[in-house]
């Protein structure tokens, strides 16, 4: 029974690798493989702004968490973060890191888009 779901030996990726096994057939289809994210709703969410200097040679940054949004949106709304403060920042592991002390600043802008924010630590 379990010879009947092997894939022959002959089957090879793009890049030239040789699948041993694939459960769901089609290997070239990694998109349906992918797990989505839910977006829910702004009002749903609470987001934490705290700053933060731990591992950043010293620099101030504000770091903005808490988000379940995907990777599109995320980046949309640094864009708009970043004009509003006027400074850098980027998005990592699903946070948004503002380069400075924002903490008030962002807490008002994204009360205003509709967010529960509310600043964390010290």
């Amino acid at each position: 029974m379990a010879a009947s779901k092997r894939k022959s030996s002959d089957n090879k990726t793009t890049d030239g690798k040789r699948v041993v096994y694939s459960e769901f057939g089609n290997y070239e289809n990694s998109a349906a493989l992918e797990r989505g994210t839910p977006e829910v709703p702004q009002n749903q969410q609470t987001l934490k702004v705290e700053a933060s200097r731990k591992g950043r040679g010293g620099k101030t940054v504000t770091v903005i968490s808490g988000f379940q949004e995907k990777p599109e949106t995320l980046a949309n709304l640094a864009k708009q973060l970043k004009a509003q403060c006027g400074t850098g920042g980027t998005v990592k592991d699903n946070e948004i890191e503002i380069q400075g002390e924002h903490k008030q600043k962002l807490l008002e802008i994204l009360k205003k888009l509709g967010y529960k924010a509310k600043i964390s630590g010290g």
